[in-house]
C-alpha cells in the first residue's frame, strides 16, 4: 500500500532545480509533495509525483541519478496535535522514522504526510489500527 517516492540527486548549483521542475512540467508530471536537503556539492530532492514512470524516464534520460523508494503516506486531521498523534502511534509500535514531509495539497479538513520509516508494513498496520487512513499512489493521482 506504500507510496513510491522519487529521490533525485541534484548538483548544488544555480538552475539545477529549475531544470528538474521544467523537465517534469514539459511531460505533464505534477509534483504533489517534495523535500530537498543539501550539502555543499549536491542536494537530495525527494518527491511524490503524479506519474512515477514518466518522471523517472524523463529525469533518467536527462542524466539525473535517481531511485524509487517505498514510503508511507498518511492522511491526518488538519488541526493542532493530529501529527503528534500519528507519530505517537509509530513510537508506541517501536517504529523508527527516518524523515517526514508534507504534501503541497491539502483539503479543508485533512493534511497529507509522507513518512520514511524503518518498516513500512508495520507502520501501515499500526496507523490503520489507530484509525488513520493511508494514501496510495492511486490517491495521489486523484489530487
Amino acid at each position: 500500500m506504500s507510496l513510491k517516492q522519487l529521490t533525485v540527486f541534484v548538483k548544488n548549483e544555480r538552475g539545477a532545480l529549475v531544470g528538474i521542475t521544467d523537465a517534469l512540467a514539459a511531460h505533464n508530471v505534477n509534483i504533489r509533495a517534495l523535500s530537498i536537503a543539501d550539502t555543499e556539492e549536491f542536494g537530495i530532492l525527494r518527491m511524490i509525483v503524479s506519474d512515477n514512470d514518466v518522471a523517472a524516464a524523463t529525469l533518467t534520460e536527462q542524466g539525473y541519478l535517481l531511485k524509487m523508494t517505498d514510503v508511507v503516506g498518511v492522511k491526518i486531521g488538519d488541526a493542532p496535535g493530529k501529527l503528534s498523534k500519528a507519530l505517537a502511534v509509530l513510537d508506541d509500535a517501536k517504529i523508527n522514522m527516518e524523515y517526514l514531509y508534507a504534501f503541497m495539497t491539502r483539503t479543508e479538513k485533512h493534511a497529507y504526510v509522507v513518512l520514511r520509516v524503518a518498516n513500512n508494513a508495520a507502520a501501515e498496520a499500526a496507523l490503520e489500527a489507530a484509525g488513520f487512513h493511508l494514501i496510495t499512489d492511486a490517491d495521489v493521482a486523484k489530487l
